[in-house]
């Protein structure tokens, strides 16, 4: 089973979530795919999405999760024991949203998107100051993301597996290159012919 979170503002229309649904469709594994449409509340967002896994045992869960959604994903990853891949996550998301507070829109739609100041404080409360074992993730992160330093992804995620991408930007542009890789780490042969690893 692979739950996709997505970034802040963003959707499961986004390129990485539907490049990897897609992926997973095609190898008749739609059924082991969750992307859901996260709530702005961080606390909102996690009680979804753990209700989408409750019953997934650890071993046979992966979750893949992108800038804000990549901070939601190290999270639940401590909290259940289960695989986790990073692209271009938050590591620091306190600092970088507090400008974000107030009304706006989500990136694929005009639906309205409000940041209340208290989910600063329900992010605080999702802190992970350092990953417990490092193998259970896998980063990826790129040199030129306008949005976050990868040098922090680097630091924060020492020791797990990491791929950088000299150049590329936040949104990963290039995705679709590295997701056999990502469906690899997650236990899924990404070939056609193949079936679970």
């Amino acid at each position: 089973m692979i739950l996709y979170l997505h970034g802040f503002r963003s959707s499961p229309l986004s390129m990485k979530a539907r490049l990897t649904g897609e992926r997973m469709a095609q190898l008749g594994r739609s059924a082991e795919f969750r992307a859901p449409q996260l709530p702005a509340s961080p606390k909102l967002a996690l009680e979804l999405a753990f209700g989408l896994v409750r019953d997934v045992p650890a071993q046979e869960l992966a979750i893949v999760g992108s800038s804000l959604g990549g901070y939601y994903a190290t999270w639940m990853a401590e909290q259940l024991g289960c695989r986790a891949v990073l692209l271009n996550p938050a590591t620091a998301p306190l600092k970088d949203l507090e400008k974000y507070v107030g009304v706006s829109t989500e990136y694929h739609s005009d639906k309205p998107f409000e940041f209340k100041r208290e989910y600063i404080e329900e992010l605080r409360a999702l802190a992970v100051p350092r990953i417990s074992r490092p193998e259970r993730y896998f980063l990826i992160g790129a040199t030129r993301d306008e949005v976050l330093d990868y040098r922090d992804m680097v630091a924060h995620y020492a020791g797990a597996r990491q791929h950088i991408i000299q150049g590329s930007d936040h949104s990963i542009t290039e995705y679709a290159a590295y997701l056999t890789d990502v469906l690899a780490f997650c236990g899924i042969d990404a070939h056609p012919a193949g079936g679970a690893q």
